[in-house]
């Protein structure tokens, strides 16, 4: 009886762990606080291996051009822009090189952070034969004020997020009831097999037993 829960919550930490909500990022923070860059991209094909690299450039208000920001790949973090040294840190994925979350955190936010961040993944499927390269870039206008105000942007986006996860949480729920059904009659079958095949073996037995007698 203990087996079935601990298969069912196994069940459930590997779907939970599978589950990637592509979240838009907030675009405004207050100078002096810390503030999450977010940038998620999600795998099509969650069942495929694949490596990922998340590589940020950034372009102030005043300038032009993108310049190199910071690179994650292969468990480390490079910070390229000496206006955020000791200033940025990775807030994404952890302990896997299948990036799907490839957020940043800046601390203690300046007014010259205000401009156009741009997050690009970089991700190669491995597939049994081949491999399949693809990139994917999100741009975040971040916005620096001295005093938060909330916008319906970011307002519709975390209303977005509670919905995906009720919704994956459904669907987990579903999963777990249809297992569990699948598992049910399956041992049903299995009892009853076991069943049939004692009856037949002693049944079998009686026999060999009867004609024993007889020949005494």
């Amino acid at each position: 009886m203990l087996l079935l829960p601990l298969t069912l919550l196994a069940l459930q930490a590997a779907l939970c762990r599978a589950a990637c909500v592509e979240v838009d990022s907030d675009t405004e923070a207050v100078a002096g606080d810390g503030f999450k860059l977010g940038c998620i991209s999600c795998k099509m094909r969650s069942e495929v291996p694949a490596e990922a690299a998340v590589i940020w450039s950034f372009k102030a208000s005043d300038e032009e051009t993108f310049s190199p920001l910071y690179t994650y790949e292969n468990k480390q973090g490079d910070i390229q822009d000496m206006r955020f040294y000791e200033r940025l840190d990775w807030n994404g994925s952890k302990n896997t090189l299948d990036l799907q979350d490839g957020s940043i955190y800046i601390l203690n936010v300046t007014f010259n952070d205000t401009g156009t961040y741009k997050c690009i993944f970089e991700r190669t499927l491995k597939y049994k034969n081949h491999e399949f390269n693809n990139k994917t870039t999100k741009l975040i206008q971040l916005n620096v004020v001295s005093k938060l105000t909330r916008g319906m942007a970011s307002i519709l986006s975390e209303v977005m997020m509670y919905v995906s996860i009720i919704g994956l949480q459904f669907w987990l729920v579903v999963e777990m009831i249809y297992c569990y059904r699948k598992i049910s009659v399956a041992g049903e079958e299995a009892l009853r097999e076991s069943e049939a095949e004692y009856l037949a073996i002693a049944s079998e037995s009686k026999d060999n037993c009867a004609s024993v007698q007889e020949a005494e």
